[in-house]
């Protein structure tokens, strides 16, 4: 045979004889797999009058079908609810370009660096929060980050905030080279001072 030749044969669907549906996640994440579980049950309290979805473990979340649900119909509208995905700590930095990405939830704790003329330090100091009189509020502890960044001969720069964004920021301000600022990240993430995974390409 010139070329040769494919023969394929279609397998049958089983979708509509399915009791269940195995939502898979393609990043495994706890949290995001109850917040899918909790927003599919929510639906499905207001449309079918109880819940249908439970969190088997970090990448499976199980639906199973109402009876008097179209299966195909029950998936299109599973797809379209909306989730908040939990976004994990991560900085990303690739040392050839000198970029660096940081992740929202990335947190630095108390630490002090030395680089070279300058001097970075990382001090928290626990804040009490209290509620409002007659309101229904706890008193919450709130962590009040201050980060000093110090270049001799050059600029002061005090910087506050909680993450490690504003320190990155602060350093940049004070004229510090991406190759500078990435040395300084790997020095706070050896101390164990920076509460992310750190990723170089």
């Amino acid at each position: 045979m010139p070329n040769g030749a494919i023969i394929e044969r279609e397998l049958p669907s089983k979708f509509k004889d399915s009791v269940n549906l195995v939502l898979q996640l393609r990043n495994p994440d706890f949290t995001t797999s109850i917040r899918i579980a909790d927003t599919v049950n929510a639906f499905a309290q207001a449309t079918f009058g109880a819940p249908i979805a439970e969190a088997r473990d970090s990448q499976e979340v199980i639906v199973q079908k109402p009876r008097t649900a179209d299966l195909a119909r029950l998936m299109a509208d599973i797809e379209n609810l909306m989730v908040e995905t939990d976004s994990p700590a991560k900085v990303v930095i690739n040392e050839r370009t000198g970029t660096i990405v940081i992740g929202a939830e990335v947190r630095v704790s108390k630490v002090a660096v030395s680089y070279g003329t300058l001097t970075v330090q990382v001090t928290e100091t626990p804040q009490i929060i209290q509620p409002e009189p007659f309101s229904r509020g706890r008193t919450a502890v709130q962590e009040q980050t201050d980060i000093l960044a110090q270049k001799e001969g050059g600029n002061v720069a005090i910087v506050e905030g909680p993450d490690l964004r504003t320190l990155v920021s602060g350093l940049n301000n004070i004229g510090v080279k991406p190759d500078g600022v990435i040395a300084i990240l790997q020095g706070i993430k050896s101390a164990g001072a920076l509460q992310a995974e750190l990723v170089l390409q």
